[in-house]
């Protein structure tokens, strides 16, 4: 499931940093891409597995030459990376994790060069808020959400750290209403009935993306969208 639009946000023959990787969705569309890739995360079981599959899709020929990977385990706050290291980043799903975001955001700023670019992802005000009621095992619990942006604050904080502000916008829509049943019947109960049929349909549109779910998410992710993307760039002086 992929956040950024990377029509916005172009890596073919980029040093890309993927900060929080995760299960490198991300990492792997750069890749595709023709970027050169350093995926960062504190957790090393997460980055065994990109890099696993990294080596899978190399070696069935998905990968340009060019496209080169690293995996790299650390602390957002205190990455080890010189200054000016990256011409692009991606911190997708992240800052909403870290209680000193700001610490963050300058670390992101310092390893991009001048003039690079960076895309930001964050959980969107309204779904968020909405889990937030329905469940407090949602956010209360070690390494989840510490606070609900709003997209004028996540610009501020950006301003505040020196990037240009540039476009913005949402996604995931049909994945909100998701969220807010397994809120209601609590998160860890996949077997639900109404869960699990869910997930179902939202496997099918990821496989298959079919217009009439395309179209429809299209439609509800200005309001509904869960997720909102704000792209970046760092001042050249």
């Amino acid at each position: 499931m992929i956040t950024v639009d990377f029509t916005l946000f172009p890596v073919s023959g980029e040093r890309l940093l993927d900060l929080g990787s995760g299960n490198g969705r991300h990492t792997f569309e750069a890749l595709r891409r023709g970027a050169s890739v350093v995926a960062f995360d504190q957790n090393t079981d997460d980055l065994d597995s990109v890099e696993s599959m990294t080596g899978a899709m190399r070696a069935e020929g998905e990968l340009p030459e060019t496209a080169t990977f690293e995996a790299v385990p650390g602390d957002a706050l205190d990455m080890p990376f010189p200054d000016n290291s990256f011409d692009r980043v991606i911190a997708a799903e992240i800052f909403e994790h870290i209680p000193h975001d700001t610490a963050a955001i300058a670390e992101m700023y310092r390893v991009l060069r001048p003039g690079g670019l960076a895309v930001v992802t964050v959980p969107s005000w309204l779904p968020e808020r909405l889990c937030w009621a329905l469940s407090e095992e949602y956010h209360a619990v070690e390494g989840g959400h510490v606070r609900i942006y709003t997209r004028v604050e996540l610009e501020a904080k950006l301003r505040s750290a020196g990037f240009v502000v540039g476009p913005h916008h949402h996604a995931h829509a049909l994945h909100s209403p998701y969220w807010w049943l397994k809120c209601a019947v609590g998160t860890d109960n996949d077997d639900h009935a109404l869960v699990s049929a869910y997930h179902r349909m939202l496997v099918w549109d990821i496989m298959k993306g079919p217009a009439i779910t395309r179209l429809t998410e299209r439609a509800l992710n200005p309001v509904l969208g869960k997720s909102v993307v704000v792209y970046l760039r760092k001042p050249r002086t």
